[in-house]
């Protein structure tokens, strides 16, 4: 006899794996901040969001060890009751100096920050509208918000104002919500008209700056590639470029403090582990003291995109959209049999027939190495 939950489950299975769509963990152990060893090959890895190295630096590292050595390996409990470690008012106050705001507050995870910020600020008889692009958890604050959402087309401002303009009339607060670099295309949003747009219809914006930070705008992140933006909720990740775990958000004093003794995904989870609390300030410093470093992943992903004469990269993020999920399979195959790992992505990560290699560039990547992988896509793009 089998239940019928593990049968449910196993008809699901087999329906994504007759669509070339089911998934499985492959254990990966990453050597440093490009190479890998998984499935027993040692391979060079365009997969990965470390996009400055710094899960590997010395210096981060030490700060980590040196944190769990003077206060354990964990919070204890949610931050409003013993889990508000010193060491996050200190990297709050960092974050907020960086990204020009009055304060900070610091979440376990970047999907757990937008799906507790967004119901804070938005409910039952307001609007919220999001880019169709933007990232699952973005979406999932939406949703949970129970507010009207509305979905504009991808980066298309004057979709954004329509929707915007009919819908404002009959709510109550409107919020906009939106990616800074989207993770799956690598494309910008275009944040100055989004945010006049905004400030037109009385509408609050949020930016997730996950994969902006660190490597864009001189290491400030996304914003700082449109100064005439007025960002109400600078969101971003200490799990990419700062190479580690948590996530922020930036704002205004009193919109921090309501966040604090609002948010669920703070009220009733346990507080960051001070050791990624003390690798996150530490990576900070390094980003602060090294512009080289910080300008290196862009460039890389330029050289990539030069090389196929493919449209100059606005991000580390590169995607070759390949279509099918069997092609992405099988072109992610052949790049492994080079020794080069390009994850494929496929549905529903991205949307059916955009199945594709996202390609992500880091600061360690060899010029010889991006060259390197061009020349294994560039058959798959002539297809």
């Amino acid at each position: 006899m089998i239940d019928t939950l593990t049968a449910y489950a196993q008809a699901k299975i087999d329906g994504l794996a007759a669509k070339s769509l089911a998934r499985t963990l492959k254990p990966t152990h990453r050597l440093d901040s490009v190479w890998v060893i998984r499935g027993g090959r040692r391979m060079i890895s365009f997969s990965c969001n470390d996009y400055l190295g710094l899960s590997h630096h010395p210096a981060v590292k030490a700060a980590a060890k040196a944190a769990i050595d003077t206060h354990g390996t964990g919070a204890g409990a949610s931050r409003l009751i013993t889990g508000d470690h010193p060491l996050f008012s200190e990297l709050e106050a960092r974050l907020a100096a960086l990204k020009g705001a009055e304060a900070a507050c610091v979440f376990g995870s970047g999907y757990l920050a937008n799906s507790g910020i967004i119901p804070v600020f938005a409910g039952p008889g307001d609007v919220v509208l999001v880019d169709e692009l933007a990232h699952a958890c973005i979406w999932a604050g939406a949703s949970l918000s129970r507010a009207d959402v509305i979905m504009f087309r991808h980066n298309d401002t004057a979709d954004l104002e329509a929707k915007l303009a009919a819908a404002r009339p009959g709510a109550g607060r409107a919020l906009v919500a939106t990616d800074g670099v989207f993770s799956m295309d690598g494309d910008v949003a275009p944040l100055s008209e989004i945010s006049r747009i905004a400030r037109a219809h009385d509408a609050w914006l949020l930016v997730d700056d996950a994969h902006g930070l660190g490597v864009l705008g001189g290491g400030k992140g996304v914003a700082a590639l449109f100064p005439d933006a007025r960002i109400d909720l600078a969101m971003g990740t200490f799990s990419k470029a700062i190479g580690g775990y948590g996530a922020y958000v930036c704002a205004t004093r009193p919109v921090i403090d309501l966040l604090k003794m609002r948010a669920r995904t703070v009220v009733y989870t346990t507080g960051l582990p001070p050791a990624n609390a003390a690798a996150a300030l530490a990576a900070l410093d390094v980003i602060a003291s090294d512009p080289d470093l910080v300008a290196a992943p862009l460039a890389k992903a330029r050289r990539f995109t030069s090389a196929l004469n493919l449209p100059e990269a606005q991000s580390t993020i590169v995607p070759i959209i390949l279509g099918e999920a069997e092609t992405a399979l099988a072109a992610a195959a052949d790049l492994e049999a080079k020794g080069l790992l390009a994850v494929p992505i496929r549905p529903p990560t991205v949307p059916a027939g955009a199945a594709r290699l996202r390609i992500a560039f880091t600061a360690g990547h060899p010029d010889e190495a991006v060259d390197r992988l061009a020349e294994a896509v560039r058959p798959w793009l002539a297809r």
